[in-house]
């Protein structure tokens, strides 16, 4: 499994929220780019990148920083918030990232999912941030109904790949990984022959080896912020958690 350092961008700046609230939010880098940089250095492989500003607006708000970044890093970046069309898909992979990240629009409109998919192939990834099992969208403002295991059951039979799951409940509050939801979530990618990322609750290195534990076929990744940025493990010691 790959670590993911997770760097969400907000008004140019490298922040975090807890459960996804948008007014309780921390700065940690002035900079997002001291941020890659400095997970790159800890041997990050991997950077995971969310535009939050263009996941409230719908369109992408960061991508200077994100090319920055992608020019930068000398590691691969994943990047999504606001890509809601192929324009914008477009964009950020034209902005260097080797992967675009989709949300609202999975839901919204499916067959541009798969049509982006069938476009890009594995470079397209499908953000299921969820709570209480509903996936949610549009920044974590709106809940659908719709439920986690349906969303990656529908998008894996219309060719994506790569899902990434947030039960957003947890994220950001480092107080553990929500391991029910995430079997759940992984075996319906299992059964989609899809690669499944996990983000959110990561607060120690005992849940990185709890995650790795699992032996879930379809996890690739864990996708961690909050823990990184307060010092309590570095990328390093993550990744070999997580390999064992």
């Amino acid at each position: 499994m790959i670590l993911y350092p997770a760097i969400d961008i907000r008004r140019g700046h490298a922040v975090r929220l807890v459960q996804g609230d948008w007014d309780r939010e921390t700065v940690f880098d002035a900079d997002p780019l001291d941020a890659a940089r400095r997970w790159v250095e800890q041997g990050a492989r991997f950077l995971h990148l969310v535009d939050l500003d263009g996941a409230r607006e719908g369109v992408p708000a960061n991508l200077p920083q994100v090319a920055r970044i992608c020019a930068d890093a000398g590691v691969p970046v994943q990047c999504g918030g606001g890509l809601r069309d192929a324009r914008a898909v477009a964009a950020v992979l034209a902005a260097g990232a080797a992967r675009a990240v989709l949300g609202t629009a999975a839901l919204r409109a499916p067959e541009l999912v798969a049509g982006l998919a069938e476009e890009h192939g594995d470079r397209i990834a499908v953000a299921v941030d969820a709570r209480s099992g509903s996936v949610a969208v549009e920044g974590w403002v709106h809940e659908t109904g719709v439920s986690v295991e349906d969303l990656i059951r529908e998008l894996g039979e219309r060719g994506v790949k790569r899902f990434i799951y947030t039960p957003v409940e947890v994220d950001g509050t480092l107080a553990g990984p929500n391991l029910d939801g995430l079997r759940a979530a992984a075996a319906v990618a299992e059964e989609a022959e899809a690669e499944l990322l996990y983000s959110g609750g990561v607060g120690s290195l005992a849940h990185l080896r709890e995650l790795a534990g699992l032996e879930l076929p379809a996890l690739g990744g864990v996708v961690v912020g909050r823990a990184l940025y307060e010092k309590r493990f570095t990328v390093r010691e993550a990744q070999a958690a997580l390999v064992g």
